[in-house]
């Protein structure tokens, strides 16, 4: 008998293909906007002056400073150059990391977002935003933080590098994993979630063989946005909990985080509920789904272990202590013991089970 559940929809306006970016300037006119500020790392601030030139009188102006982790100092300097240059919206450029800002001044300031993610990572369709102050990362979620309009450009991900390909599509599926057991899941979500496993075991294979191949991007994108949907339509549990420890007390790089504790977080909640996890073992193989994930990690190239991202075997005991500071909803109960052994394996890089 199905259990009873909520779907709240999802509100986020999508416009997918290739060459969408074009159609920009369409989606801020049609929010009620005349003037916009885009946003970019520094990395590719050469993109968001094409962007903004694009956008012609939309433009307000750029601000290239967006970083991981969304430091609370950074957020100040882009809310003072929002407010000075006249726009009542953003058009955020890049991954996660330029995402993240958006919201930061969108939910200080009401401003509206429309989202062109340059990733696979997947928090453009959320409500959800990560900021970090003094060596510590919180979360919060909010209406005013989910972003109005998502442009999704296959064309736009033809360049992303192989590696950045393949550690942004681990994050995306560490969003599905985690919304397999989330308490508000829903059947719509759940069958987004599959399509997702099955759109990345096939799209980034194909992608490491050829990073141009418009097909697989296609796949690779769309299974992004299925993911990205899922984390912000039910809650999350310790696998992200985990994943911000790392980013916000050691400044481990965002996607690398997830890609390599997701085999170990999933193994770890799989024994309380392997049958919620099956659809996991099922897309990748390997007898159990953190076998299995870990085993497709390592096929594509993935990091395995966090000694691999500069984390010391000493941080391990600082980490499980901040991670159990707060209590959150997780399948498997989580105390000192249990969790330090999760990250020891993950330290250690070792296949789960063996």
């Amino acid at each position: 008998m199905m259990q009873s559940f909520i779907f709240p929809g999802l509100t986020t306006r999508v416009v997918f293909g290739s060459g969408t970016t074009a159609r920009a300037g369409d989606e801020v006119r049609r929010l009620g906007h005349d003037k916009v500020l885009v946003l970019s790392t520094p990395h590719q601030q050469a993109d968001a002056e094409r962007l903004a030139a694009t956008l012609g009188e939309l433009s307000a102006g750029i601000f290239a400073g967006a970083v991981m982790h969304t430091p609370l100092d950074v957020t100040q300097k882009a809310v003072d150059a929002f407010r000075s240059s006249g726009a009542t919206a953003v058009v955020s450029l890049g991954g996660g990391s330029t995402t993240g800002l958006g919201k930061a001044i969108a939910v200080r300031t009401g401003a509206d977002q429309v989202v062109i993610p340059t990733t696979y990572a997947g928090s453009e369709m959320t409500d959800i935003l990560g900021e970090t102050a003094a060596g510590e990362k919180t979360t919060r979620r909010s209406p005013d933080i989910r972003p109005e309009t998502v442009i999704y450009d296959v064309d736009l991900t033809l360049s992303l590098p192989v590696g950045l390909t393949v550690t942004s599509a681990m994050n995306a599926i560490a969003h599905a994993m985690e919304a397999f057991y989330a308490p508000d899941r829903n059947p719509v979500i759940v069958l987004m979630c599959k399509d997702a496993l099955a759109a990345f075991h096939k799209g980034i294979p194909a992608l490491i063989a050829d990073p141009h191949d418009r097909t697989a991007r296609a796949e690779a994108l769309y299974a992004a946005w299925c993911c990205s949907a899922a984390l912000g339509s039910v809650q999350m549990a310790l696998h992200h909990k985990l994943a911000h420890v790392f980013g916000g007390s050691f400044d481990t790089p965002h996607a690398e985080t997830h890609a390599i504790l997701l085999p170990y977080t999933t193994a770890f909640n799989e024994q309380a509920v392997p049958d919620l996890l099956a659809p996991i073992a099922d897309a990748f193989g390997g007898g159990t789904a953190g076998g299995g994930i870990w085993d497709f990690a390592r096929s594509v190239g993935s990091p395995l272990s966090l000694r691999a991202i500069g984390i010391q075997e000493a941080d391990l005991d600082r980490a499980t202590a901040i991670a159990v500071k707060n209590a959150y909803a997780n399948p498997r109960p989580i105390d000192p013991g249990s969790l330090r052994e999760l990250l020891q394996a993950a330290w250690e890089g070792r296949r789960p089970g063996a």
